[in-house]
């Protein structure tokens, strides 16, 4: 499905901030069940990525310590089910992880999900998963984030960043440095005013759209008009006209 995105509304990252705090406090949709809706929807991208079939392909997932790394972690996990031979790095140490994405981190572990200090990372994957930083961009990337950003860029290998490339603001398109340049990036909920600024499109790639469980209700009491996106299947993609 092809949606363009003239007839979708794009939010702020204030607007999707408020769209996560309400789903929580008003409609008790809880960040554990958005988290796997997203990490889902991500490792499905991924296997549509490499052709239908994650078995026999090489993933590499970097995360952040972060809702962003929690779904990374989730998609992780999936395609680690699914047969790919999957690596995460992480941003943090595993004892700075908290809450659900360290809930997420755990499961890992149980699993025995390969988890590598960055400088351990391999020379060679046939997909990177950008989950280091979300919405919660305060400007350049520095320290492991900034080193696993300049990695994946210097890869010439396809990379998937969920919900926006890291190191790119999601309400101005502005492109910190460093930040993923994205073969193509999943974001969540609806598009952020950031990631449809023609600036934004080398580290964009192409973008797509998952549903992560929003009630139209919710839309509705914010004053934003919705048009029934995700009728046919979970993930769209997003057609960006030229200014």
């Amino acid at each position: 499905m092809l949606s363009n995105h003239r007839s979708i509304p794009a939010l702020t990252t204030a607007q999707m901030i408020a769209v996560d705090r309400a789903m929580v406090e008003e409609y008790h949709i809880e960040l554990i069940q958005m988290m796997e809706n997203a990490g889902r929807n991500l490792a499905e991208l991924a296997r549509r990525q490499m052709g239908g079939t994650g078995k026999g392909h090489s993933v590499a997932v970097l995360c952040g310590n972060g809702n962003n790394g929690g779904g990374g972690m989730t998609a992780a996990r999936r395609l680690h089910n699914w047969g790919a031979n999957v690596v995460v790095a992480l941003t943090k140490s595993t004892d700075e992880f908290r809450g659900v994405p360290a809930h997420q981190l755990d499961i890992l572990k149980q699993m025995n999900v390969p988890i590598l200090e960055p400088a351990s990372l391999p020379s060679t994957v046939d997909l990177i998963l950008d989950a280091i930083i979300g919405y919660s961009l305060g400007g350049s990337p520095h320290g492991v984030a900034a080193k696993l950003i300049n990695w994946a860029n210097e890869k010439y290998t396809p990379i998937i960043s969920l919900d926006t490339p890291s190191g790119l603001d999601m309400t101005s398109g502005l492109a910190y440095e460093p930040a993923i340049r994205a073969t193509a990036t999943l974001t969540l909920a609806l598009p952020k005013q950031g990631l449809l600024n023609p600036q934004a499109k080398p580290y964009v790639g192409g973008l797509y759209l998952a549903d992560i469980g929003v009630p139209p209700e919710l839309y509705a009491k914010m004053g934003i008009a919705v048009p029934s996106l995700f009728v046919e299947q979970d993930i769209v993609r997003i057609e960006l006209q030229e200014s």
